[in-house]
């Protein structure tokens, strides 16, 4: 380690550690109305959550990403979205040699578990592999945020989403206190997300699964964040005999003639002058149309209803098809392995 490397680790980490503000949010008349109301209808110790509550670390930069822009920053991303190849720097992220290889390692290691998912849940293994792949690099990167930190901050310090944070903390504690976890302890993404699926609290309560049947419920365990995963897919309509998507070609470079995104369906009979490139593509019913922003021109594809499934995970077009193209990529390496 030479001294160069020093200095920029010094430069990185003392703000987040020397110069963290600390604050008492235990004071603030909307954090004791919070406090009542988990001790009142969740049987928790008040004076426990007035402690946990005294000092919070402030996550700035959770914070940054969640307050409103002003207007001149609104004028930067209108700018911003005027530049073409958006798809070519977001596929460059995470459809990568080592995304790839690592993700067929993982099916390899875990073909057991992933099969049983399969025959419970009914998603196939790519899908759920490339999902951990994408969310934590099959769990390499899980976050290093304090999660009750995160949750409170955002909850409490003025943000575009201060309801919805206020509702995850509060499944958050909830969570806590049932696995009998000390809130403080537990690390995960700026916005709050846990483990290797990345489950917000709510989403943890309602989707995650202990599916190596240990008694607990850990999505930082692989076997749980397989069968986690496939859950949620399952639940949200994931359907295996469908397929996800297919690119398909149009007249010109760029496409305009339809509002394209997985908000939209249309019937296949309507897009006039748009086909399917394969001949293997069999899909009867409504399908959306999904736009890929290339540097020199517009890439089509149709989106069945498993592509849908995949947006409710993430709500996105280029996230969905990440997942669905790493996937394919994920599969076809595992073959020859």
């Amino acid at each position: 380690m030479n001294n160069l490397y020093l200095k920029i680790l010094m430069i990185f980490i003392l703000p987040c550690t020397l110069f963290a503000q600390i604050e008492n949010f235990s004071k603030k008349e909307e954090v004791k109305i919070f406090i009542n109301d988990l001790s009142k209808n969740y049987s928790f110790n008040k004076k426990e959550l007035e402690k946990l509550f005294s000092k919070i670390e402030i996550q700035k930069s959770a914070l940054n990403f969640y307050k409103k822009p002003k207007k001149n920053e609104n004028k930067k991303v209108n700018k911003n979205k005027k530049r073409k190849g958006t798809w070519d720097r977001y596929k460059k992220i995470f459809i990568t040699d080592k995304r790839v290889s690592q993700g067929a390692l993982f099916m390899k290691k875990y073909k057991k578990e992933l099969r049983r998912a399969y025959k419970t849940f009914g998603v196939q293994s790519e899908y759920i592999t490339a999902i951990l792949g994408v969310e934590s690099f099959y769990g390499k990167h899980t976050g290093k945020y304090p999660v009750f930190d995160t949750l409170a901050t955002l909850s409490f310090e003025k943000n575009r989403r201060n309801k919805f944070f206020k509702s995850e903390l509060k499944q958050f504690l909830i969570l806590s206190k049932k696995n009998k976890k000390n809130p403080k302890k537990i690390y995960g993404s700026y916005a709050g997300a846990i483990g290797l699926a990345q489950f917000m609290p709510s989403n943890f309560e309602k989707l995650a699964v202990d599916f190596n049947n240990d008694g607990i419920v850990d999505l930082n365990n692989e076997i749980d964040a397989i069968g986690s995963v496939a859950n949620y897919l399952s639940k949200a309509g994931w359907n295996r005999t469908v397929p996800v998507a297919t690119r398909v070609s149009y007249q010109g470079k760029r496409f305009n003639r339809f509002k394209t995104g997985y908000k939209y369906k249309y019937k296949r009979s309507k897009l006039t002058g748009i086909k399917p490139k394969s001949n293997r593509f069999y899909y009867p019913k409504r399908v959306h149309l999904i736009k890929l922003d290339r540097k020199r021109y517009d890439e089509l594809w149709y989106g069945t209803e498993n592509f849908y499934v995949i947006t409710r995970y993430n709500r996105s077009s280029y996230y969905a098809m990440v997942v669905y193209q790493l996937a394919k990529e994920i599969k076809s390496l595992y073959r020859k392995i």
